[in-house]
């Protein structure tokens, strides 16, 4: 096999390689006589073919077995001896074969960059904290006793009044012509919670139950069903009944109720919890900080497939976002080719730190065990009680999931022990300003 370079330009690289046709006419003839000592023929024993018949018969077959193969080895040859660790499998384009000539082809690969992991305690990070205030431990448990409030008939003769909850029954038309959609029976609506088209909830103020309501309310101009939007419809509704809101009181036997022998404990509980929040955002700043600081220490060169196959997935990402309406205010008001800009320097950025941290994940012998695995699925299966064995099922049967799952345990890794060899110093903020996430420069 004879090599030559023809390109080294920052991770791209070319070779022409040639196999002697000496070479290749020997390996033919290696595979032929394999053959031989196998095949039979009509007439032969097998191993008893005379060898011009299985050449005759074989030759073509051999040919191309023996072309895949030292294709293949030279490729094999070619990386071990120039120590090349490519990307993806090196491309290969072959000249024209002819038979009886030397065979040539030019192998074409993007190798991995080298990268000289520097000393990490260099970095000097700001880490942001904030303290529970006892304002955000009332909100959680108002918030937990709305979660548990329940209804009772209002059996006094009065009017529906703001904050109560209406059940009715109700027929939608427009232009005399019912719609889809447009009916209801015994809904429970609450009053004053904006939860129906604006404008309806307030005519059933000041109402007694057994009275029907013809209510006209105008569909927004950005309602979901487009043959609704913007026009004007009668609802006839009739009130069945009125219900009053009833919340437990936050109290000693509330507290029991939720699982803790007294308020105090649950105070305790809510205020641990959120805690545990306000360190999960301190540390995603804190993460983000290092991204920065490593972004900025290191300068390489990133394989371009990376990077296109990173940008793909990132307008693909905006292209479901912009037909479903879901683009931010800054998308909305962007030009697409500055947005597309932007997205392609993210991939560059993207797979340049994640070169990175895989380089000091593999010098410090960091690792995924089965363990972390594990630890992950049970964080996120108590992430959402009510779906944990949804959430089970769904990684023991999906392994791609598992394989992702995997990926962000091992990346959690290498950032934690990087973060470990960084220099923090602690700063104490609002809780404003702890959850005041730069999306852009994420």
């Amino acid at each position: 096999m004879k090599v030559k370079e023809l390109k080294s330009e920052g991770l791209g690289r070319e070779y022409n390689v040639t196999i002697s046709a000496a070479d290749f006419d020997a390996e033919v003839d290696k595979k032929l006589h394999q053959i031989a000592k196998k095949v039979s023929m009509a007439g032969f024993r097998a191993g008893k073919v005379p060898f011009a018949m299985v050449k005759k018969k074989y030759q073509a077959s051999a040919m191309g077995e023996a072309l895949d193969d030292m294709v293949r080895d030279s490729v094999n040859e070619l990386l071990k001896e120039k120590e090349l660790h490519p990307v993806f499998t090196p491309d290969v384009e072959m000249d024209k074969f002819e038979e009886g000539k030397d065979i040539k082809f030019k192998v074409s690969m993007e190798v991995m960059p080298t990268i000289d992991v520097k000393d990490f305690s260099d970095i000097k990070l700001e880490k942001v904290t904030a303290d529970v205030p006892e304002e955000e431990v009332e909100k959680a448990l108002k918030y937990m006793s709305e979660s548990r409030r329940d209804t009772v008939k209002v059996e006094e003769d009065r009017v529906t009044a703001k904050g109560d909850v209406a059940v009715i029954d109700f027929v939608g038309s427009i232009d005399g012509v019912e719609f889809p959609g447009g009916k209801g029976e015994a809904y429970p609506l609450e009053i004053g919670s904006n939860s129906f088209i604006p404008g309806y909830e307030d005519q059933l103020i000041g109402k007694k139950a057994g009275e029907v309501v013809n209510v006209k309310a105008t569909f927004p101009e950005n309602y979901q069903a487009k043959d609704l939007a913007g026009k004007e419809a009668l609802f006839v509704t009739t009130i069945k009944e009125i219900r009053e809101i009833k919340r437990p009181e936050i109290n000693d036997e509330f507290a029991k109720s939720m699982g803790e022998e007294s308020l105090d404990k649950l105070k305790e509980k809510v205020k641990q919890r959120i805690a545990e929040d306000y360190d999960s955002a301190s540390k995603m700043k804190l993460k983000r900080a290092l991204l920065d600081a490593l972004d900025k220490a290191y300068k390489f060169d990133v394989p371009s497939k990376l990077v296109d196959m990173e940008y793909e997935a990132i307008v693909k990402q905006y292209e479901n976002a912009k037909k479903n309406n879901q683009l931010d205010d800054e998308e909305k008001n962007k030009k697409e080719e500055d947005l597309l800009k932007e997205y392609k320097d993210i991939a560059i950025r993207r797979v340049k730190l994640g070169l990175l941290l895989a380089e000091v994940g593999n010098e410090e012998k960091i690792e995924v065990t089965q363990e972390d695995i594990n630890k992950a699925i049970m964080n996120e299966a108590q992430r959402y009680p009510m779906q944990a064995k949804a959430i089970l099922d769904f990684y023991l049967k999906n392994k791609e999931a598992l394989e992702r799952l995997r990926t962000s345990v091992y990346e959690e890794k290498v950032v934690d022990y990087v973060l470990s060899k960084v220099k923090t110093e602690e700063k104490k903020v609002s809780v404003e300003e702890l959850y005041n996430f730069d999306e852009k420069a994420a």
